[in-house]
Protein backbone atom coordinates (compact mmCIF):
# COMPACT_ATOMS: atom_id res chain seq x y z
CA UNK A 1 0.00 0.00 0.00
CA UNK A 2 1.18 3.57 -0.46
CA UNK A 3 0.17 5.89 2.53
CA UNK A 4 0.72 9.33 3.39
CA UNK A 5 0.98 10.14 7.15
CA UNK A 6 0.82 13.65 8.15
CA UNK A 7 2.53 14.87 11.56
CA UNK A 8 6.69 13.92 12.69
CA UNK A 9 5.31 13.99 16.31
CA UNK A 10 6.25 10.63 18.37
CA UNK A 11 2.91 8.76 17.48
CA UNK A 12 3.56 9.74 13.55
CA UNK A 13 7.17 8.31 13.16
CA UNK A 14 5.88 5.36 15.14
CA UNK A 15 3.24 4.47 12.81
CA UNK A 16 5.48 5.54 9.92
CA UNK A 17 7.85 3.25 10.96
CA UNK A 18 5.86 0.15 11.50
CA UNK A 19 4.07 0.66 8.09
CA UNK A 20 7.71 0.91 6.90
CA UNK A 21 8.51 -2.47 8.36
CA UNK A 22 5.23 -3.76 6.95
CA UNK A 23 6.48 -3.37 3.17
CA UNK A 24 4.50 -0.40 2.63
CA UNK A 25 5.71 2.50 0.62
CA UNK A 26 4.87 5.81 3.20
CA UNK A 27 5.21 9.51 2.53
CA UNK A 28 5.62 11.42 5.69
CA UNK A 29 4.15 14.96 5.36
CA UNK A 30 5.12 17.91 7.94
CA UNK A 31 5.20 21.64 7.54
CA UNK A 32 8.55 21.89 10.04
CA UNK A 33 11.49 21.46 7.72
CA UNK A 34 14.28 21.14 10.75
CA UNK A 35 12.35 18.12 12.28
CA UNK A 36 11.82 15.91 8.91
CA UNK A 37 15.56 16.66 7.85
CA UNK A 38 16.17 15.23 11.45
CA UNK A 39 14.56 12.23 10.79
CA UNK A 40 15.68 11.47 7.50
CA UNK A 41 18.85 9.39 8.08
CA UNK A 42 16.47 7.25 10.25
CA UNK A 43 13.63 6.61 8.45
CA UNK A 44 13.35 5.12 4.78
CA UNK A 45 10.48 6.92 3.52
CA UNK A 46 9.53 9.47 1.25
CA UNK A 47 9.11 13.49 2.76
CA UNK A 48 7.04 16.07 1.76
CA UNK A 49 7.48 19.31 3.74
CA UNK A 50 4.52 21.54 3.86
CA UNK A 51 0.59 22.33 5.05
CA UNK A 52 -1.16 19.11 5.11
CA UNK A 53 -4.28 21.08 4.84
CA UNK A 54 -3.54 22.43 1.62
CA UNK A 55 -4.56 20.42 -1.43
CA UNK A 56 -0.81 21.50 -3.15
CA UNK A 57 0.94 19.10 -0.41
CA UNK A 58 -1.82 16.63 -0.09
CA UNK A 59 -0.79 16.19 -4.10
CA UNK A 60 2.83 16.60 -3.80
CA UNK A 61 2.40 13.52 -1.08
CA UNK A 62 -0.34 11.57 -3.18
CA UNK A 63 2.17 11.53 -6.29
CA UNK A 64 0.31 8.55 -8.89
CA UNK A 65 -1.72 7.27 -6.28
CA UNK A 66 -2.42 6.53 -2.84
CA UNK A 67 -4.28 4.49 -0.74
CA UNK A 68 -4.48 6.49 3.22
CA UNK A 69 -3.68 9.34 4.12
CA UNK A 70 -3.37 8.81 8.56
CA UNK A 71 -3.67 12.48 10.02
CA UNK A 72 -1.44 12.45 13.30
CA UNK A 73 -0.71 16.04 14.28
CA UNK A 74 -1.48 16.89 17.67
CA UNK A 75 -3.99 19.78 15.99
CA UNK A 76 -7.46 18.32 15.77
CA UNK A 77 -8.87 21.37 13.42
CA UNK A 78 -5.75 20.29 11.11
CA UNK A 79 -6.51 16.73 11.16
CA UNK A 80 -10.09 17.22 10.28
CA UNK A 81 -9.46 19.75 7.78
CA UNK A 82 -6.91 17.22 5.92
CA UNK A 83 -8.86 14.40 5.98
CA UNK A 84 -11.74 16.75 4.42
CA UNK A 85 -8.74 18.14 1.58
CA UNK A 86 -7.81 14.87 1.27
CA UNK A 87 -10.75 13.04 0.42
CA UNK A 88 -11.26 16.05 -2.69
CA UNK A 89 -7.66 14.99 -3.60
CA UNK A 90 -8.69 11.57 -4.11
CA UNK A 91 -7.49 9.48 -1.03
CA UNK A 92 -9.27 6.29 -0.98
CA UNK A 93 -9.44 6.47 2.97
CA UNK A 94 -8.76 9.29 5.53
CA UNK A 95 -8.06 7.93 8.90
CA UNK A 96 -7.60 11.64 11.54
CA UNK A 97 -6.62 11.44 15.07
CA UNK A 98 -8.79 13.39 17.55
CA UNK A 99 -7.76 14.16 20.77
CA UNK A 100 -10.53 16.31 21.85
CA UNK A 101 -13.53 14.18 22.58
CA UNK A 102 -16.47 17.33 22.00
CA UNK A 103 -14.87 16.91 18.71
CA UNK A 104 -16.82 13.69 17.54
CA UNK A 105 -19.64 15.57 16.78
CA UNK A 106 -18.09 17.30 13.61
CA UNK A 107 -16.28 14.16 13.00
CA UNK A 108 -19.40 12.40 12.82
CA UNK A 109 -21.19 15.50 10.49
CA UNK A 110 -18.41 15.12 8.40
CA UNK A 111 -18.63 11.45 7.91
CA UNK A 112 -15.38 10.53 8.79
CA UNK A 113 -16.04 7.27 10.23
CA UNK A 114 -12.49 6.35 10.48
CA UNK A 115 -11.66 8.77 13.20
CA UNK A 116 -9.06 7.56 15.95
CA UNK A 117 -9.41 8.25 19.55
CA UNK A 118 -6.13 7.04 20.80
CA UNK A 119 -6.20 9.39 23.79
CA UNK A 120 -9.49 7.55 24.58
CA UNK A 121 -8.96 4.82 23.69
CA UNK A 122 -5.91 4.27 25.81
CA UNK A 123 -7.67 5.82 28.77
CA UNK A 124 -10.53 3.36 28.51
CA UNK A 125 -7.73 0.41 28.47
CA UNK A 126 -5.88 1.75 31.84
CA UNK A 127 -8.97 2.29 33.80
CA UNK A 128 -9.95 -0.82 32.72
CA UNK A 129 -6.55 -3.22 33.52
CA UNK A 130 -6.62 -0.64 36.98
CA UNK A 131 -10.47 -1.99 37.92
CA UNK A 132 -10.57 -5.54 36.45
CA UNK A 133 -6.64 -6.35 37.90
CA UNK A 134 -6.02 -6.96 33.92
CA UNK A 135 -3.32 -6.71 31.61
CA UNK A 136 -3.74 -2.69 29.50
CA UNK A 137 -4.32 -3.80 26.19
CA UNK A 138 -3.07 -0.95 24.38
CA UNK A 139 -2.90 -3.57 21.04
CA UNK A 140 -5.56 -5.97 22.34
CA UNK A 141 -3.06 -9.03 23.14
CA UNK A 142 -1.93 -9.47 19.51
CA UNK A 143 1.83 -8.96 19.30
CA UNK A 144 3.60 -11.61 16.86
CA UNK A 145 1.12 -13.40 14.08
CA UNK A 146 -2.62 -11.90 14.51
CA UNK A 147 -4.22 -8.91 14.93
CA UNK A 148 -7.46 -7.60 15.00
CA UNK A 149 -8.86 -5.44 11.99
CA UNK A 150 -12.55 -4.06 10.94
CA UNK A 151 -14.06 -3.82 7.95
CA UNK A 152 -16.80 -1.71 7.04
CA UNK A 153 -19.97 -3.39 5.01
CA UNK A 154 -20.26 -2.23 1.53
CA UNK A 155 -23.79 -2.28 0.02
CA UNK A 156 -23.32 -5.17 -2.51
CA UNK A 157 -22.73 -7.60 0.73
CA UNK A 158 -26.01 -5.83 2.37
CA UNK A 159 -28.11 -8.55 3.36
CA UNK A 160 -25.51 -10.99 2.87
CA UNK A 161 -24.81 -13.31 6.60
CA UNK A 162 -21.81 -13.61 8.22
CA UNK A 163 -21.58 -17.37 7.50
CA UNK A 164 -22.01 -16.45 3.88
CA UNK A 165 -18.97 -14.58 3.64
CA UNK A 166 -15.85 -16.09 1.71
CA UNK A 167 -13.32 -15.57 4.23
CA UNK A 168 -10.30 -16.48 4.20
CA UNK A 169 -9.59 -19.99 6.57
CA UNK A 170 -7.20 -18.08 9.20
CA UNK A 171 -10.09 -15.33 9.41
CA UNK A 172 -12.28 -15.25 12.10
CA UNK A 173 -14.94 -12.96 12.60
CA UNK A 174 -16.16 -12.06 16.35
CA UNK A 175 -18.03 -8.66 16.51
CA UNK A 176 -20.70 -6.95 14.50
CA UNK A 177 -21.08 -3.33 14.96
CA UNK A 178 -24.06 -1.35 13.40
CA UNK A 179 -26.08 2.14 14.19
CA UNK A 180 -28.17 0.31 16.63
CA UNK A 181 -26.90 -2.69 17.68
CA UNK A 182 -23.42 -4.16 18.32
CA UNK A 183 -23.88 -7.98 18.87
CA UNK A 184 -21.54 -11.31 18.62
CA UNK A 185 -21.08 -12.00 14.80
CA UNK A 186 -23.19 -15.52 14.95
CA UNK A 187 -23.43 -17.24 11.28
CA UNK A 188 -26.92 -16.57 10.80
CA UNK A 189 -26.59 -12.82 11.63
CA UNK A 190 -27.52 -10.70 8.53
CA UNK A 191 -25.13 -7.72 7.52
CA UNK A 192 -26.09 -4.02 6.42
CA UNK A 193 -24.35 -1.58 4.24
CA UNK A 194 -22.00 0.34 6.66
CA UNK A 195 -21.82 -2.29 9.54
CA UNK A 196 -18.44 -2.96 10.86
CA UNK A 197 -17.26 -6.69 10.98
CA UNK A 198 -14.43 -7.25 13.84
CA UNK A 199 -12.27 -9.80 12.57
CA UNK A 200 -9.40 -12.03 14.95
CA UNK A 201 -7.01 -12.67 11.86
CA UNK A 202 -4.28 -13.93 10.46
CA UNK A 203 -1.23 -11.41 9.65
CA UNK A 204 -0.66 -14.05 5.95
CA UNK A 205 -4.61 -13.66 5.64
CA UNK A 206 -5.12 -9.66 5.45
CA UNK A 207 -4.02 -8.80 2.43
CA UNK A 208 -6.65 -11.42 0.92
CA UNK A 209 -9.75 -10.14 3.44
CA UNK A 210 -8.78 -6.30 2.17
CA UNK A 211 -9.32 -7.73 -1.33
CA UNK A 212 -12.50 -9.21 -0.41
CA UNK A 213 -14.27 -6.36 0.94
CA UNK A 214 -12.83 -3.59 -1.63
CA UNK A 215 -13.61 -6.26 -4.24
CA UNK A 216 -17.19 -6.22 -3.00
CA UNK A 217 -16.83 -2.24 -2.34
Amino acid sequence: MHISVLGASSFGVATARNLIDEGHEVVLIDINRDKLDGLADGLDCAMVCGDGTLPSTLRDAFGDGSDALVALTNEDDVNILAAVVARSVGYKRVIPQIVRSEMMTVVEELALDDAITTHESLARSIVSGLTQHSEVETDLALRREMRIVNHIVPQSMAGQTVGGLNLPDTARPFAVAGSERDQFAEADVALSAGDRVLFAIHCDAAEALNDLFEADD
